[in-house]
């Protein structure tokens, strides 16, 4: 055998031990494909975690920061009442000094998501 077979052979060894070593240590390849987009929440999901805080999770205003800042009980004929712009842009801009509005951190699609939510769930059937 001359040196450059010698020499050829040696780097096929080693390239496969490293290949053997990667996959067995579990070592994470490089993926190039897109990673998953996150999962949308529901109106729901989204209801409990901004609103029900002071809305409650019935919709009454019934806790301790919706007694606070005189909530709205979004069961009532007041907020039901309401147009559907008119809702949306409560929730999209605010009301008042106490509630926040939605539309920058949420964005529209899900504010008329849960225009919605507020009146399947919490109007009157």
């Amino acid at each position: 055998m001359n040196q450059v077979t010698k020499l050829l052979g040696i780097a096929v060894l080693l390239a496969g031990a490293v290949l053997v070593t990667t996959l067995v240590s579990g070592t994470p390849q490089p993926s190039f494909a897109s990673p998953a987009p996150a999962p949308q929440k529901s109106a729901e999901d989204v209801y409990l975690d901004k609103c029900a805080v002071c809305h409650a999770k019935d919709g009454s205003g019934n806790t301790a920061k919706g007694r606070k800042v005189k909530a709205k009980d979004l069961r009532s004929a007041e907020v039901q009442k309401m147009s559907d712009k008119e809702l949306t842009d409560a929730i999209a801009t605010g009301k008042g000094k106490d509630m926040d509005g939605f539309k920058d951190e949420l964005g529209m699609p899900m504010v008329q998501e849960l225009e919605k939510y507020v009146r399947t769930t919490f109007g009157k059937h």
